[in-house]
């Protein structure tokens, strides 16, 4: 053993001689160009080529860097066993995978395998600078075949910085956005203001028929994956979608679950906080891709009623008293009603106009109870591409709303627990009922403590009950279903006799007063003329 040592001694000091001779005879810009030419020989005969992505570019950072980080991290990294680093970044939903440095990872893209190496390496003492660079040098080296240049180069970084993109935003918290100042900026110079958006509703918990549910589905996984085929056809990325139904049929979850599906952002614009056109443009302008834009109750929100049907007659304006005896016209039916001149042109522009295509994958979003009261001129296709009528609850919604509220874990679980009796009343009598998802959701509820069994029972009850209200063309089944008891026959019949007793005690009133006008005629207008008199 201590010759053995002795000889290795031996060996390091001849090596150490050998190499100071070496560096005395042969200059460094000598060596430095026998290595580069040795590097350029090993590279032209081998079968590979190199790509390095730098940390760094100048003084700012690689976009590209950060892209291949978080794609090779989400994707590569965790199924090909090497060693990772975990992090978890501010507002972000989930954590993160990160390549230790000098590790290797192993991709496929288009059928051709790549390779990823991590370097870091230390970074020599720089001068003084305003802004320091970081004190290691990181770099992910890219090695392809030359055979396989043409099919991944730009396509495979173009693929990774869209997967970077979509990892990014599916990690972060959802948003949702209102413009509660009309269209005035912050001091971000942003209209929204947003909130965290964490609403649960998911098509798996939305009470509807499952053939529909996956027919929109499907529309929105076409819609989310079509870019190539909007450039082709020259459409503007975007589509417009109408909920349209009784209150209380589900369009408000609706729109949850698509933002969920997607994992896109919502903004709720309020039009009667927008003031003009213009205004309703810089809104527009100021939404983000991959977005949901909801305009929720639109024949409420501002006159934008069917042009086709005559327009009622203007009130006339009511003359006021003022100061100097003048008459002033009112407020709410003069000049002071046109304060607001959004218009209907101005909401077609938002929605299908150039203006909408400022942004790329949004979707848009209108609510409507009575969809007769809309202009066909919103209505038509490339402004309501998709028309889904929330109906009122059907027996395979119901069923979805049985294993929800009642904590079935599937539809065998719901027909072996479940009394086949009372399902069977309850497919017989949903229809008959026209009850909404809303409806059945508070009688679930309520009896939740109960028993499943006894829920079911309470529900085929109240089913019946409003069926029968609706035979007999009372209006009762919508308080029979608030209160889920058999007594709100009872309370309605009273109610109406009630009502009938104040008609008729008002009646003999109405009567003589509308004799005294009649009688006097001009005497309301010798009451106005006194009181600007007295003024």
């Amino acid at each position: 053993m201590k010759e053995y040592l002795t000889t290795l001694a031996s060996l390091m000091g001849a090596f150490a001689f050998l190499q100071g001779v070496l560096h005395a005879v042969f200059p460094a810009e000598l060596r430095a160009a026998v290595a580069r030419l040795l590097g350029r020989l090993t590279r032209a005969f081998s079968p590979y080529c190199y790509f390095d992505v730098t940390e760094m570019d100048g003084m700012s950072t690689n976009e590209i860097y950060d892209a291949v980080q978080l794609y090779l991290s989400s994707t590569a990294a965790p199924s090909s066993g090497a060693r990772l680093s975990l992090s978890r970044p501010l507002n972000a939903s989930s954590f993160t995978f990160g390549l230790a440095a000098s590790d290797r990872v192993a991709d496929a893209f288009a059928g051709a395998a790549v390779t990823w190496e991590h370097v870091v390496a230390p970074r020599q003492g720089q001068g003084f600078s305003w802004r320091p660079l970081p004190e290691e040098k990181r770099r992910f080296t890219l090695r392809i075949r030359r055979g396989d240049r043409e099919k991944l180069l730009p396509a495979y970084l173009d693929h990774i910085l869209a997967a970077a993109a979509d990892i990014r935003r599916r990690s972060q918290d959802r948003l949702l956005y209102t413009n509660a100042r009309g269209g005035a900026m912050d001091a971000r110079g942003l209209p929204w203001d947003p909130v965290p958006f964490k609403h649960p509703s998911t098509f798996d918990t939305l009470a509807m028929d499952p053939a529909r549910k996956d027919a929109i589905m499907a529309d929105l996984r076409d819609f989310a994956g079509g870019s190539e085929f909007y450039e082709r056809t020259g459409r503007a990325w975007k589509r417009g979608y109408l909920l349209y139904g009784p209150p209380g049929t589900g369009k408000s979850s609706m729109i949850a679950a698509m933002a969920n599906y997607l994992g896109y952002d919502v903004y709720d614009l309020e039009l009667t906080e927008v003031s003009s056109n213009a205004e309703l443009r810089k809104l527009l302008m100021k939404t983000t891709s991959k977005s949901i834009i909801v305009i929720e109750d639109i024949d409420c929100s501002v006159d934008l009623t069917n042009r086709a049907k005559p327009p009622p007659p203007a009130p006339r304006p009511r003359p006021t008293a003022s100061i100097d005896g003048a008459g002033a016209i009112d407020q709410d039916g003069g000049a002071g009603a046109a304060g607001r001149s959004i218009t209907l042109s101005g909401l077609l522009n938002f929605t299908d106009g150039l203006w909408s295509c400022c942004g790329a994958e949004r979707i848009f979003v209108f609510t409507t109870n009575h969809v007769e009261k809309l202009d066909p001129a919103l209505l038509r296709s490339g402004r309501m591409d998709m028309k889904i009528f929330m109906s009122y609850c059907t027996f395979p919604a119901l069923r979805i709303l049985l294993k929800n509220y009642l904590g079935f874990q599937s539809d065998e679980e719901l027909d072996r627990l479940g009394d086949a009796a009372v399902m069977r009343g309850l497919e017989e009598w949903v229809d008959a009922a026209e009850i909404t998802p809303a409806d059945v959701s508070e009688v679930l509820i309520k009896n939740r403590r109960s028993g499943k069994i006894e829920a079911m029972r309470e529900l085929l009850d109240v089913l019946k009950i409003r069926a029968g209200s609706r035979r007999r063309g009372g209006g009762g089944g919508a308080a029979a279903t608030v209160a889920g008891g058999k007594e709100a026959g009872g309370e309605n019949e009273e109610e109406e006799e009630e009502e009938e007793e104040k008609r008729a005690l008002e009646s003999p009133k109405e009567g003589k007063e509308q004799a005294g006008i009649d009688s006097c005629g001009g005497a309301g207008q010798d009451d106005e003329a006194e009181a600007k008199k007295q003024v």
